[in-house]
């Protein structure tokens, strides 16, 4: 615990976090370990041989304590409703969400029956734009969300509930709007971002630009086409399209040489404060969304080393971001995006050197850019190319050339784009500026089309699970030493660790490959029967079902849970209500 004191801590926490998650401890328990966790920190203050011997430990257990102990705080207690019910409504959207093919989606806290509750909003797509300086009253067709009935099933009640939101609320009448004379400081930034995007769908860009300049900037990824979503997650683009450190780092980067221009060289710790502030404000603007945060959180505490004097570290900075957002919500430690990041990070700071030292000397700013940006994409891609495969269950190889041509102009897009964006604000208008940026948008945009259609070397459906997730961790983790010394012992290690990796790996597929299994999956208002007898599996749908749904949402889910790559599909007719397989009859009405 010596060199790094607060990584230790931060991961005793975040395991408390997640063993009260699991266990859900009553109140009884957690009043006990609130006990034990005093009881610590006063021996702290003990002088004894033992004590201090003991000390490293005994924090160990108090941070872990104080995880179960926040996390039992943060956990959610919806409000409760007589559900399913139609119901008149009194709202206010709180976030704007992906639209659907129906309808527009949004948070809001909506009160009915005296109580207040938060929920998710569905609002026709016809219907136009809801904003924060509004109350809003409408009849609602109120529902629960239901939890997950497999296991390979997205949860989304679970995911609604980590964001302490209980109902769906569906609007099928006439919605009625009435002045807010109680918006808050930060509902204002939000209102103020709701003008910004109605402002650019208003310019003489192209849609298809409109929508990239409001999700790379303004973190408004709403309205962008399935097709565009689609290509930046085939081609490993994604990041680049979310609001992400990168982003932050370039407008922190902008802002901070602007002000250098005008402020002498002794006044930079200024500069860097007024920088910081300017970040903290567009993260406002933007709706303090999670990566916003992370990013902007990060960003700081590495710059209050530089402006304390103090030499920065990568691990400090991080374990100190992750300890401030987690104080405030816990249940950050489940969402995607927060592991992603941080693992990102870890994986910049353990193999980026180790990699960079087997390519050229760098004697000049265009190796230096060209060969940072493949170390770096390397190593953050290796890191988080576990948790990828676990959430994701999908991979493009291709993803490692599209991050070498795409990344190093990063920096060149986001700046014009967040340029584009201000003169918007302002209403400038310079058609010229507009076609530049258009033009180089759509040129992107068809680069990572073409990136994305590589499907001979795109892989889905990749089967993986914790313990495979665990072992591919430790080959990450034993590659710096066989990178940094090339020898027999480090190589034996990290084969070793590979060939367990494929033993367990093996081992899986094996045992799922024993079992038989037959499903009824419920898809819209259908039924779709899943037969599974080893490695292999048939499904039966119904004539009228929308096929690439299925696939996506039932399909392909299953056959990675369950390890299958021999699957059929069989059509039934619409009046169909039994299905014989096997000789035996299934229903599917």
């Amino acid at each position: 615990m010596n060199k790094q004191p607060l990584l230790i801590l931060a991961v005793c926490f975040i395991v408390g976090v997640l063993l009260q998650d699991k266990l859900s401890l009553d109140k009884n328990y957690i009043y006990l370990v609130i006990g034990i966790c005093l009881l610590v920190f006063i021996a702290t203050f003990f002088k004894s041989y033992f004590l201090h011997k003991a000390k490293p430990y005994l924090l160990g257990i108090m941070f872990f304590g104080i995880g179960i102990i926040l996390h039992f705080f943060n956990s959610f207690s919806p409000q409760s409703l007589s559900v399913p019910r139609n119901e008149f409504i009194i709202f206010k959207i709180s976030k704007k969400l992906n639209s659907t093919e129906k309808n527009k989606k949004y948070e809001a806290v909506i009160n009915v029956d005296k109580k207040t509750v938060n929920a998710v909003l569905y609002v026709p797509k016809d219907h136009q734009e809801l904003d924060f300086n509004h109350y809003y009253k409408t009849k609602a067709f109120i529902t629960s969300p239901k939890p997950a009935k497999y296991d390979f099933q997205f949860d989304y009640a679970k995911y609604l509930k980590r964001k302490s939101i209980d109902y769906q609320c569906y609007s099928n009448g006439d919605i009625l709007s009435a002045g807010r004379k109680d918006v808050s400081f930060i509902e204002k930034f939000s209102q103020k971002r709701l003008e910004l995007l109605q402002n650019i769908d208003k310019s003489e860009i192209s849609q298809k630009t409109k929508d990239f300049l409001k999700g790379i900037i303004l973190a408004d990824r709403t309205e962008i086409d399935s097709q565009t979503i689609q290509d930046f997650n085939r081609s490993g683009l994604v990041h680049f399209l979310a609001i992400s450190g990168t982003h932050i780092v370039v407008i922190f980067g902008l802002f901070y040489f602007l002000l250098m221009k005008f402020f002498p060289l002794k006044f930079r710790k200024y500069a860097i404060i007024l920088s910081l502030i300017f970040i903290w404000l567009f993260a406002l603007l933007i709706g303090l969304g999670n990566s916003v945060v992370r990013s902007c959180v990060m960003l700081s505490v590495y710059f209050v080393y530089v402006l304390l004097q103090r030499k920065p570290d990568v691990l400090h900075s991080l374990a100190l971001s992750a300890f401030i957002i987690l104080i405030f919500d816990t249940q950050q430690i489940f969402d995607v995006g927060f592991q992603l990041s941080f693992l990102a990070v870890l994986g910049i700071f353990w193999l980026n050197q180790p990699i960079l030292k087997y390519f050229p000397k760098q004697n000049n700013w265009f190796k230096k850019l060209i060969f940072n940006t493949i170390s770096i994409s390397v190593s953050a891609q290796l890191a988080t190319l576990p948790l990828v495969l676990y959430y994701f269950h999908q991979f493009s190889l291709i993803s490692i050339v599209a991050n070498f041509f795409i990344v190093p102009f990063s920096e060149i897009i986001i700046v014009f784009s967040f340029v584009m964006t201000g003169l918007i604000a302002f209403s400038l208008d310079f058609t010229l500026i507009n076609t530049v940026y258009d033009y180089i948008i759509q040129i992107l945009l068809k680069v990572i089309h073409w990136f994305a259609d590589f499907d001979s070397v795109f892989f889905e459906n990749i089967p993986m699970n914790l313990a495979e997730v665990f072992s591919l961790f430790l080959i990450v983790y034993l590659m710096r030493f066989a990178i940094l010394k090339y020898n027999f012992k480090n190589l034996a290690r990290l084969m070793m660790a590979v060939l367990t990796f494929f033993i367990l790996r093996i081992g899986f597929n094996f045992y799922e490959n024993q079992k038989t299994e037959i499903l009824v999956h419920d898809f819209s208002k259908n039924k779709v029967l899943s037969i599974k007898e080893g490695n292999k599996v048939c499904f039966w749908i119904k004539e009228n079902s929308d096929k690439q749904k299925i696939t996506q949402f039932i399909i392909n889910p299953y056959c990675s849970s369950r390890r299958l790559d021999n699957v059929e599909m069989k059509v039934a007719p619409k009046s169909a209500r039994q299905v014989v397989y096997d000789g035996k009859i299934y229903e599917i009405n």
